[in-house]
């Protein structure tokens, strides 16, 4: 059974640091896959690609050690169960509101008796290995997106599921739920509480707090927090950032501008 990077990362209680995908492309994925990303997730949510173009980029990201995750775009069960076998070794559930939630989740992720997951592992035979049916309940990833008032009313109860490896907080949506203002990186006090809530429910019930940020600063200070699975930007965001650095260091002759890739391609 191929080795679960981010899982021996946890176990020795160290942080993962997450890529995540939005541009449909299994170049543009393994491109990522070699600039030391531990984990890459291909977000069928909100990014742009379908379940044919997400088994590419799986394939891509397999050129390395990096631990291929999908965000799904629901608490669908047979898409679950679809990138699981197409290679997929961690799902990301949006919306994860309450216990019974929380538990259909992980069910579709594993196999009899912890769940209910239909034995048919297509290409995670090639993927992790011919034993990998007998290993795939421990060595799958489920990881709950907490984002919503709902949810935090109900933190223990999902937080103390069984087989759930983990919460994901989506700072976007749990502001919108709790009024707050800010989207992404929160300092306000009401968002700062909610993920210092999350964060100890998380460490209640030993399972991984993970969190997304766009500013390295604070992806540094949410692992020196306790996170231990942080996403840094996403595919799209970065090459829109640095691309606009770029073409305004040109036109403002500026000195402040990012450092230059030393290869053309």
């Amino acid at each position: 059974m191929r080795d679960n990077h981010l899982l021996s990362l946890w176990k020795a209680d160290k942080p993962a640091i997450n890529g995540w995908l939005h541009i449909p492309s299994s170049w543009s994925a393994e491109l990522m896959a070699h600039q030391g990303f531990d984990s890459l997730t291909v977000d069928m949510e909100h990014g742009m690609a379908d379940f044919q173009t997400a088994l590419t980029m799986f394939q891509a990201i397999s050129t390395t050690h990096v631990t291929p995750l999908a965000r799904v775009t629901w608490h669908d069960p047979g898409l679950m169960m679809r990138l699981l076998d197409a290679g997929c070794m961690g799902i990301i559930c949006p919306m994860v509101n309450n216990r019974e939630q929380a538990e259909r989740f992980v069910g579709a992720c594993r196999y009899h008796p912890q769940g209910y997951r239909s034995l048919g592992p297509t290409r995670a035979r090639v993927y992790a290995g011919a034993d990998y049916a007998d290993h795939a309940n421990e060595a799958v990833i489920t990881l709950a997106m907490v984002e919503t008032a709902e949810a935090l009313a109900n933190l223990e109860e999902i937080c103390s599921t069984p087989g759930l490896t983990g919460v994901y907080v989506g700072p976007g949506d749990l502001s919108l739920s709790l009024g707050g203002t800010q989207r992404v990186d929160p300092t306000e006090p009401l968002l700062v509480e909610a993920l210092d809530a999350i964060l100890a429910a998380c460490r209640r019930h030993g399972i991984v707090a993970g969190l997304h940020t766009n500013d390295p600063q604070y992806a540094r200070g949410a692992i020196e927090k306790g996170f231990r699975f942080v996403t840094l930007m996403t595919d799209s965001t970065i090459l829109a950032t640095y691309a606009k650095q770029l073409v305004t260091a040109v036109r403002a002759d500026s000195q402040a501008t990012a450092e230059v890739p030393d290869s053309p391609y």
